[in-house]
């Protein structure tokens, strides 16, 4: 199931990758992927798979080795997108102190793009 939030990341996602637009792509990129990757269960949360007598630490058996995802509240998912918003807010003001201007550059439209889609979706929800 996919929520509001991550359906106009992946909406904005595509919008960026046809206007060939990369620094709006790798802001939402990360930010799908860190949704994507705190639903992810660690390996000693899953099942215990059944081992193989023939091949040396195989699993045996249909979805032996599958897990259920974690499933996020828009609140975690919001959050989260806060957190790579933050994140490009710091790396901006460290490319600019260095003097680096395209990646300050760069993590500024990251921030825009990003603030704008939460903006999007706050709108959407009230």
């Amino acid at each position: 199931m996919s929520s509001a939030l991550r359906t106009v990341l992946r909406t904005c996602l595509t919008t960026a990758m046809r206007e060939r637009d990369r620094a709006a792509v790798s802001a939402l990129r990360s930010a799908v992927a860190a949704i994507e990757n705190a639903e992810a269960v660690p390996v000693h949360d899953g099942p215990t798979p059944t081992a193989s007598a023939d091949v040396a630490g195989a699993a045996v058996g249909l979805g032996a080795t599958e897990a259920q995802r974690r499933l996020l509240g828009e609140d975690a998912e919001r959050s989260l997108v806060l957190a790579e918003v933050q994140s490009l807010v710091e790396a901006e003001a460290a490319y600019a102190a260095a003097g680096d201007r395209d990646r300050a550059q760069s993590a500024a439209v990251g921030v825009a793009v990003l603030t704008a889609v939460l903006d999007e979706v706050g709108d959407d929800s009230r």
